[in-house]
Order: structure tokens, then C-alpha cells, then sequence
């Protein structure tokens, strides 16, 4: 929906609004219309996209006193930091205390000084950082704390685990494994382990950035195994001493994200004497996640010959387990799930599938009270594990108690909070990434005076009332002791999903599920590669489906219609799901991915639906099409007021049978 169909009621019903340059809520008239003002602002904003210094500086005067010049004032001095003094940034922290921009110009001044090895700046600024997410800052800070001699005793792990998590090559946490790896406490195969993620993951400067700490004679090589590992493979006979050995795990590392049969057979023929064990055991686990990944049957086999699953990270484990899975090796399920850290044990995912493992053959009194007990810690109506282990507990997914209704004095504290108003605002005039970011950081604050449980499900009514739906859902999913549903599992347009789905002959739920899952509910929504809408539907996609279903005159700018967008995506859903006979998990597949590749994912042994699923080679469409069906149960539930089951819905996935006719071939 366009924001000025938003702002007519706001202005009429909204009580608070930020006024620029005050610390607290006062009362403001919201226009019903943009003002100049926020024309200026939208002006800025592109500006600032296009760094440009001069215009920026030229409409800052120009929104003075609006309620959003924080944002004004921070594009203006972020697009120059690099040459501001020190005193023009304290003025604007002074200015702005207690806001989001404040918070994040100083995270901005952070990396940069971190970056110049300005330590004693850092530290007198870095205790003021509020937000405390940024993984380079953290680095920064056990850096000066290792060079003052007052490093906590678990540096090293903190270094190493903010490291590990960053894919893309950095300064700060590069630099902090410098300075611990020098000071002996950083573990040389730590260094080790996060080049052969980096390259793993495609990032050549990371990887060379971890071997620059440990073997800097050996860095060239780094660029010479990534560009063609294959050739330096067989260029090279031998690999003395710990460092060859360590590049030559990198090149065969390399060598399997193309080609896991080739590097297979290079370890086993060639290198695999000359590594030692934890060496060999990563190289084999590579390889058997590489080949997981394209569902390969051999997966299983090369996972087989790691002798010890200790020597593998989370990530790797879990490779180990989806092929597991596949095969119907229970008992590696369960040993693999056993391995993982005690945070990855956790996850609904691994606590489950550990829970089916325990329950295969003849299971013991231990087994069956463990896996119970397993299913207990995750099993409720919201996510897809957590229904799937209530089902297996021998209940169905219901819609949970609403908690007790919000009394007006807590929607008033919402809707006085300044830092949701400017969020709020910002969203409504255009700027969704920065109103997210600010509304993000007002519920987000864990520090003495953050929000607590009622004041979410506030925050979240205040976004609902002005249905900005994907912070209504958002903030209302972080309530922890009560659920409610209402705000978690909204339908806005429900006269016109439900409308064109019964239309075409789709479950209304399936398709608040998807749209949930898509965009949100955000009329406005457009993906990096194009798709737009509630359904976020491609242009191509669009024309192909209008075609189908005789819809004359179509131009994919009608997309951005609610009820073309809705006519378009459900068509589409429908013929998806005709051409996969039915499964819903094969055509979310497809809504997402395309057809064929689910097409292709599909072949194989016919599996449990949930195995299927849990094996999707691409993250996000796996992500995609478990949070889709654990919506469609939950929408289901609402709208029927019935139980429901997630299972029923998943059924099972195999090969087509070559009996059943294809339909939509053709389907893009």
C-alpha cells in the first residue's frame, strides 16, 4: 500500500510523534500528505546513496526540526567521516544521545578507528556502544584488551568465534587472530580452519588473510590452488611439513565445491597419506558435504571415512546428518547430532531428527524416555520441527491461548516511544530499509530498559494498527512466554486471498503461508532479482501465467495491483502444484527455485517429505519451504478453528511415476 493512504488515519488517531532534536515524546500533527520536508528527506536519502557531499549539505538546513533529521544529520556527516574531526562527532553523538543514529554513527567511528589502530580513541568510545553487534568491533576491542595485557582467558574463543562467523575478508577480527596467534594463545589450527572455510565459501582475500597470520611464505599459492586446483594438485608430489600439507587441504577443499568425485579421488590415492588425522577427517567431510549437495548417493560413503566426527565444525555435521538421512543410517544420525556443539544440539531440527533416531529398530526404556524427552523441549504450533515433534507426541497443531488483552496505558507507552515513531515514519514516507533498522533497534535492546514481553506484543499492535505487517510479525515473534497468533499469523486482503485461492482450487492457508513467508504482507515488496508484490511474482513468470489463464491485456507493471498480483500468484501456485501432482512441498520448491530444479531434487529414493525438505541443496528454498508449510498448518488452524497436522500435508517424495501424465511442462 502507498504510505499516504496510511497517513490520513495517523494523523487523526497517532498521539506522539518525535520532535527533531528532543529526547522525549510530544505531541505533533502528522500530515496526511508528504510535506516538503519529507520530499527534502527523500532527496537526502538518494544523496546519500550516491555520496553525494555538496547536496547533502545544502538541504541538511532544510529539515531542521523535522522528525527525522537524525537521519538527515547522519547521512550528511557519514558520507564524510573519513575527513570529520573528532569534535564534530562528539557534537553529533551529544545531539542525538539515545538514538539510533547516534548509536550507529558510533559503530561507523568505531570500525574507523579501529581500522587507523587509534586504540585510545576506541576505548574511551567503545563502552558507550550500545548495540554490541558488530562482530569487527568486538575483534577491535580484544585486540586492545591483548595489547594492555588484560585479555580474558576465553579471548581466543571470542576472536575465533566472531572470525569463523564472518564470510567476507575483514580488518578487525584478521587483525585480533594476528595478534593471538602471536601471542601463542590463538591455536595454529584455528588459523587453519578458518581459511579452509573461506575458501570453502568462495572468499580468496579471507582465506589469504587467515594464511598471511600462519604461513605468510606460503601465500601466493593461496591464489594459484583457487584459481585452478586441479592442475596445482597434480603440479605438486609431496607436501612437507605442516604448511604444505595445510595448502594442499586447501586446494582439495577447493577442488570438491566442483568436482567432490575428482577431489575424492586425488585424497584417497594420493594425498591422504601424507595428511594427518583431523586433516584427513575435514578434507573427507568436504567432500561429503559437496557431494550432499547435489544429492548424491555417494555422500554417505564419503562421510563413512571420517574416523572422528570431533574433528568436524556444526556446519559439517549437519551435512553428515542430511545424508544420513537420505540413506536411512539412523544410528550416524545420531551420532552425528551427538557431536555437535551443545548450542547446535539445541536447534529444533537436530533435537528431532536425534529424537526419529533414537525411535528406530528396537528401542529401548532410555531411548524412548530420551527421545520424549527431546520432543518435549521443542514440540509447539509455530515452527516446522516444533509441529512436527508435537505430532509426534500424539497432538495436533492449535492456535495458542491469546494472551490478556493490551490495556490502553501500554499501547499508549507504544505509541509514545519516539524511536518506533521515527521508525514508523520512515517506513511510511519510503524509507522502509532505515524505518526497519530503527524499529529493529528499539525492540532489540537487551540492556536494563529494553522491552519486555508485553511491551513486544504493544510494539507489535502499534506496527499492526498501521498495518506495517512485517513488523507487526516480527516483533510479536520475539515474545518468548506467550504467542500471539493474531499479530504472528495476520490476513490483511483476506476477502481477496481467499477469494481468488478457493477460485482456482487452493487452500486459502497454503497461500497465506506463502505470502507470509514472501513478502510479508508488504504491498511494496521487490526481491534483488525483480519479483514484486505480495507474492512476489517475476515479470516473466507474470506474462507466462496471464497467458495461461487468459488474462488479456496484461503488463507486468500491474503487479503492483494488490488483486492482480494475487489473481497472478495463486494462478500460478496452482498450476505449480497441478504439475507436482498435489505436493505442496515440491510446488513451495518451485515458487521458489523454479520448477526444475525441484524437478531434478525430487529423483532418488522416495523419502519422508520432512527428509526431502531438510535436504533441499539450496539454503534459502530449505528455509523456504519448512517455514511455508508450518505456516499453511498454522493459517490452517485459524481458519478452520480445527487441528491441524503438518504431516498429513508433507506426505512423501520420490521420482515421478512414469504412469502419471506431466502437466505444465512448460511451467517457468
Amino acid at each position: 500500500m502507498h504510505w499516504t493512504k496510511i497517513l490520513t488515519p495517523l494523523a487523526v488517531s497517532l498521539s506522539f510523534l518525535v520532535m527533531a532534536g528532543s529526547a522525549q515524546a510530544v505531541p505533533v500533527a502528522v500530515p496526511g500528505a508528504p510535506s516538503a520536508g519529507d520530499e527534502v528527506l527523500l532527496d537526502m536519502h538518494q544523496a546519500f546513496r550516491k555520496k553525494d557531499r555538496a547536496r547533502l549539505a545544502q538541504l541538511l538546513p532544510q529539515v531542521r526540526g523535522h522528525a527525522l533529521e537524525p537521519w538527515a544529520a547522519y547521512w550528511e556527516l557519514r558520507v564524510r567521516l573519513e575527513d570529520a574531526q573528532p569534535a564534530e562527532i562528539e557534537a553529533f553523538l551529544q545531539r542525538w544521545a539515545g538514538t539510533y543514529q547516534e548509536d550507529r554513527l558510533r559503530n561507523d567511528w568505531l570500525l574507523l578507528l579501529g581500522q587507523r589502530r587509534d586504540w585510545a580513541r576506541f576505548a574511551a568510545l567503545h563502552p558507550q556502544f550500545r548495540m554490541g553487534d558488530d562482530r569487527e568491533v568486538r575483534c577491535y576491542a580484544l585486540s586492545i584488551a591483548q595489547i594492555e595485557g588484560r585479555a580474558a582467558p576465553d579471548a581466543a574463543a571470542q576472536v575465533r568465534d566472531n572470525w569463523f562467523a564472518l564470510r567476507d575478508a575483514d580488518d578487525g577480527c584478521t587483525h585480533a587472530a594476528g595478534e593471538l596467534f602471536a601471542a601463542g594463545r590463538l591455536a595454529e589450527g584455528d588459523v587453519w580452519r578458518k581459511a579452509r572455510l573461506a575458501i570453502e565459501a568462495n572468499r580468496v582475500r579471507a582465506a589469504q588473510g587467515a594464511v598471511a597470520i600462519v604461513a605468510p611464505k606460503q601465500l601466493a599459492m593461496v591464489a594459484q590452488l583457487n584459481d585452478a586446483p586441479t592442475k596445482f594438485l597434480r603440479a605438486h608430489a609431496t607436501a612437507p611439513g605442516r604448511e604444505r600439507k595445510e595448502i594442499m587441504v586447501l586446494a582439495l577443499i577447493k577442488l570438491a565445491t566442483s568436482d567432490p568425485d575428482n577431489a575424492a579421488q586425488l585424497l584417497d590415492a594420493k594425498w591422504g597419506v601424507h595428511f594427518n588425522a583431523e586433516e584427513r577427517n575435514w578434507t573427507w567431510a568436504v567432500i561429503g558435504k559437496q557431494a550432499a549437495l547435489r544429492l548424491s548417493p555417494d555422500a554417505v560413503g564419503y562421510f563413512a571415512k571420517v574416523g572422528r566426527d570431533a574433528d568436524l565444525n556444526d556446519d559439517l555435521l549437519a551435512w553428515k546428518v542430511r545424508a544420513a538421512l537420505r540413506a536411512g543410517q539412523w544410528d550416524a544420525v545420531r551420532k552425528a547430532v551427538a557431536a555437535m556443539s551443545p548450542e547446535a544440539q539445541k536447534d529444533s531440527a537436530w533435537a528431532y531428527w536425534k529424537a526419529r533416531a533414537l525411535l528406530q529398530g528396537r528401542v529401548t526404556d532410555a531411548e524412548r524416555a530420551e527421545a520424549t524427552a527431546l520432543l518435549r523441549t521443542i514440540a509447539g504450533p509455530g515452527g516446522f520441527y516444533e509441529q512436527l515433534a508435537l505430532e509426534a507426541l500424539g497432538e495436533r497443531v492449535t492456535v495458542p491461548p491469546a494472551p490478556a488483552p493490551l490495556t490502553a496505558e501500554e499501547k499508549a507507552a507504544a505509541r509514545a516511544n519516539p524511536a518506533l515513531n521515527r521508525g514508523l515514519y520512515a517506513i511510511l514516507i519510503g524509507l522502509r530499509r532505515e524505518g526497519v533498522r530503527e524499529w529493529n533497534y528499539a525492540t532489540n535492546l537487551h540492556e536494563p530498559g529494553g522491552m519486555g514481553e508485553r511491551e513486544l506484543l504493544a510494539a507489535a499492535d502499534f506496527a499492526c494498527h498501521y498495518e506495517v505487517w512485517d513488523r507487526c510479525i516480527n516483533t510479536s515473534e520475539r515474545t518468548q512466554a506467550v504467542a500471539d497468533f493474531a499479530q504472528r499469523y495476520p490476513m490483511p486482503f483476506e476477502k481477496a486471498v481467499v477469494g481468488h485461492s478457493r477460485e482456482v482450487g487452493l487452500d486459502p492457508a497454503y497461500v497465506y503461508g506463502l505470502i507470509r513467508q514472501e513478502s510479508r504482507f508488504i504491498m511494496d515488496a521487490r526481491s534483488g532479482v525483480g519479483a514484486s508484490g505480495l507474492m512476489q511474482v517475476m515479470p516473466a513468470t507474470a506474462r507466462w501465467t496471464a497467458k495461461k489463464i487468459g488474462l488479456a491485456g496484461f503488463t507486468p507493471d500491474q503487479l503492483s495491483d494488490r488483486d492482480t498480483n494475487i489473481t497472478i500468484g495463486t494462478a500460478y501456485l496452482k498450476l505449480a502444484l497441478d504439475d507436482f501432482a498435489g505436493s505442496m512441498p515440491l510446488a513451495a520448491a518451485a515458487y521458489n527455485a523454479g520448477p526444475g530444479r525441484p524437478r531434478s531434487w525430487r529423483n532418488g529414493p522416495v523419502l519422508d517429505a520432512a527428509i526431502w525438505a531438510e535436504n533441499v541443496p539450496f539454503s534459502e528454498t530449505r528455509d523456504y519451504v519448512k517455514k511455508v508449510l508450518a505456516n499453511t498448518t498454522t493459517y490452517a488452524a485459524i481458519l478452520t478453528g480445527k487441528p491441524q497436522s503438518l504431516r498429513e500435508r508433507l506426505g512423501t517424495i520420490g521420482p515421478r511415476d512414469a504412469r502419471t501424465p506431466e502437466v505444465n511442462k512448460d511451467l517457468p
